[in-house]
This record gives C-alpha cells, structure tokens and sequence, in this order.
C-alpha cells in the first residue's frame, strides 16, 4: 500500500511538474507576445505623437496670430476713435470760424452802410449851405 500512496505521490509530483513547464512555456510565448505588440504600439505611435506635436504648435501659432490680429483691429478701432473726434473737433471750430466771419461780416456791412449813410449825409448837407 505504501508503494502506491508513494507512486500516487510521484505520479502528482511529475504531473505537476510538466503543467509548470507548460505554464512557464506559454507565459513565455505570451510575454514575448506582448513585448512584440507593445514594441510596435510604440513606433505606430511615435509619427501620431509627433504630427500631435506639431499641430499642437500650429494650433499656438494660430491662436497668437489671432492674439496679434485683435490687438490690430484693437488699435485700429482706437485711431478710427481718435479721428473721430477729431473731425468733431474740426468741425466745431469750422462752425466757430464761419459764425465769427458771418458775424464780423454782417458787422461790417453795417458799418459801412452806416459810415456811407453819415458820408452822404454829410457831403449833401455841406452843399446846400
């Protein structure tokens, strides 16, 4: 009886042994498996991170062209601002200037009018005397 508990024993002993080496066997196979997947996961991913790279850096120079072209128009917007107000500027002195001369014109006209009329008053009264 002890010859067949120790032969029982032998034959798990070697049974399990030969699972092991098969079990070491395909973890074997399937790490290179995946060292190979994950060897070319990276080099189809290396050319994509790079093209992401580089859009990323056209994306930046987009944004900063736009950055750069409001600052633009900002500035522009000021200048148009600015000519505004100094065509209102203008304009209210032209408006000035034209009523001072309408002004000073009408005054004028009165004046000589008025120094016409005493020069004739004068003239035609020393005549009659």
């Amino acid at each position: 009886m002890n010859q067949l508990w120790v032969a029982l024993i032998v034959l798990s002993v070697v049974s399990t042994a030969v699972f092991l080496i098969v079990l070491i066997m395909e973890l074997r196979k399937t790490a290179r498996s995946v060292r190979e997947f994950l060897k070319r996961t990276e080099e189809s991913f290396n050319p994509t991170l790079e093209e992401l790279q580089q859009t990323l850096r056209s994306l930046r120079n987009v944004s900063d062209n736009l950055k750069d072209t409001t600052n633009d128009i900002k500035t522009f917007s000021g200048a148009v601002k600015d000519v505004g107000q100094h065509v209102r500027q203008i304009s209210n002195i032209i408006e000035d200037v034209t009523s001072s001369t309408a002004i000073k014109a009408s005054g004028l006209k009165v004046g000589i009018r008025t120094a016409l009329g005493v020069l004739l008053s004068n003239l035609f009264s020393k005549k009659g005397e």
